[in-house]
């Protein structure tokens, strides 16, 4: 089985998250959705999620598209692709991704892609 990981506040779904699932499922047979913790959202995007992390997750589960849905860690974003060993870690077209992270991605010989967005001018939680 080919595990596909990927991550997100997904705090209201949208089709452009149906989307990114779709896209990093293509890329492998078993989809696991990291969703952020609210302490991690704070501090990269400077304000909480609307939405709790469990009310996240569980938004996330309910999904068809998604085998698994997790959430991430606070202190290290790597521990939770070293627990579950993807094969592919997909990112989103306007994720910020630290250079220490694709390092430690690439040193696990773990595929690293970056979706393409869809939409983006209408769906983007930012603008939502």
């Amino acid at each position: 089985m080919k595990k596909v990981m990927v991550f997100g506040t997904f705090d209201v779904l949208h089709p452009g998250h149906l989307n990114y699932f779709k896209q990093a499922r293509r890329w492998g047979d078993y989809l696991i959705v990291v969703v952020a913790r609210d302490k991690n959202v704070l501090k990269l995007k400077r304000k909480g999620p609307r939405n709790k992390e469990k009310k996240r997750l569980a938004g996330v589960r309910k999904l068809e598209i998604v085998d698994k849905a997790v959430l991430g860690f606070v202190s290290d974003m790597f521990k939770v692709i070293e627990k579950f060993k993807p094969a592919v870690v997909c990112f989103g077209y306007d994720q910020k991704v630290g250079k220490d992270l694709i390092k430690k991605i690439k040193k696990a010989k773990i595929k690293i892609k970056r979706l393409k967005s869809y939409k983006p001018k209408k769906y983007k939680s930012s603008l939502m």
